[in-house]
């Protein structure tokens, strides 16, 4: 199977042993999990969800960017979140982003991610 690796600075280095992005045949890009970290400092942002959701999202998108596509390009979000009482406001800022293309997406809670971010979302494309 043929794959090539996506990097770049506008989202931030990986930290642990997976790339930022891998396409495969037939195009499909697969982005990994990011967090709410600012790539020119690497430092996780802490704020209110909405600033957590939106550097979340400019991250994934990043790589997608990286990769030679657009939000219009995705089509799979995966969202894991410490507390879904945010889901809301989460979705006002998603809606932003990904409003008219409408991916498919599931949104589920967890205990805990890395960093201790708030939030972490991964995301398929077509290229």
């Amino acid at each position: 199977m043929g794959k090539s690796f996506i990097s770049t600075n506008e989202s931030p280095q990986p930290i642990g042993p997976y790339s930022q992005g891998v396409v495969g045949e037939g195009q499909l890009l697969f982005v990994s999990g990011q967090i709410p970290i600012d790539p020119r400092t690497g430092e996780l942002v802490q704020g209110p969800i909405e600033e957590a959701a939106r550097i979340t999202i400019e991250n994934v998108l990043a790589t997608v960017k990286a990769a030679g596509g657009s939000s219009d390009n995705v089509v799979k979000v995966t969202v894991y979140m410490i507390d879904l009482r945010d889901f809301e406001k989460f979705n006002n800022v998603y809606e932003g982003y990904f409003g008219t293309s409408r991916p498919a997406r599931a949104v589920v809670e967890v205990s805990h991610l890395p960093k201790g971010a708030k939030i972490e979302i991964d995301a398929i494309a077509v290229l």
